[in-house]
């Protein structure tokens, strides 16, 4: 016995109720559900739809979909990581390395004759505060109008849409240098020493350019390949 147009869009909502957001997930779930009930059916055709769905539910265990979206959320978390990690090793190739070199050189030659290093730093540490804010303002409004006009969400695109809370996590190691900068007085003068935090200074920019720039600018393409439907969506 297969399950009606009704039933399936029940699985939805059942899912929904469950705390599943995302209709990519969604549809995964509901396949399964669906395919479970008519198995279970095929065995025990006197069970009613709730029977089948309650008996199928509890096999998930007492945290539900929980894991699922958990596990979800962990491989495509690591396909966008894996995204940020190829377009930050385009910069060290031809032609950008030449780029990246030059804005290393750029900003070694305006720290060795600027006499307000503390204030290139702190002007720095605010752009970063400054975007940081702005793309989770952004990113919550996104939300808040999906929410309310019932569009539908997908996993993957609100995974490349919170890197807001990444940057808020490279602030902790920029802060750490900025203090070691501060108090190593006797490093100051060390051609070495200057030209390593300037290269880390670039490649911090060149995480952040790509996190708020270049991944959202490819996004749709990313969705595309991760979900066929999305474009059909979208049309």
């Amino acid at each position: 016995m297969k399950l009606t147009t009704s039933q399936i869009d029940h699985l939805f909502t059942f899912t929904r109720q469950h705390y599943v957001e995302w209709y990519d997930l969604q549809s995964e779930l509901v396949d399964h559900l669906a395919n479970a009930i008519e198995t279970e059916w095929a065995q025990n055709p006197k069970l009613t739809f709730d029977e089948a769905l309650n008996k199928e539910f509890k096999k998930f265990g007492v945290f539900g979909f929980m894991d699922v979206v958990e596990k979800r959320q962990a491989v495509l978390g690591k396909k966008y990581n894996g995204l940020v990690w190829q377009h930050f090793k385009d910069f060290f190739g031809i032609p950008k390395i030449v780029l990246t070199i030059a804005m290393t050189l750029v900003l070694y030659s305006i720290l060795k004759i600027s006499r307000y290093n503390e204030w290139i730093f702190i002007g720095f540490y605010l752009i970063l505060i400054g975007f940081t804010f702005y793309e989770i303002f952004k990113n919550n409004k996104i939300k808040k109008r999906k929410k309310q006009t019932k569009e539908k969400r997908w996993l993957f695109e609100e995974i490349i849409n919170q890197y807001g809370s990444f940057s808020c996590a490279i602030i902790f190691p920029f802060n750490f240098f900025v203090s070691i900068f501060n108090h190593s007085e006797k490093y100051l003068g060390n051609e070495i020493w200057t030209l390593g935090l300037s290269f880390f200074l670039v490649v911090l920019g060149l995480l952040i350019f790509i996190i708020f720039k270049i991944i959202p600018s490819k996004a749709e393409d990313y969705l595309q390949t991760t979900y066929p439907e999305y474009k059909l969506e979208k049309l």
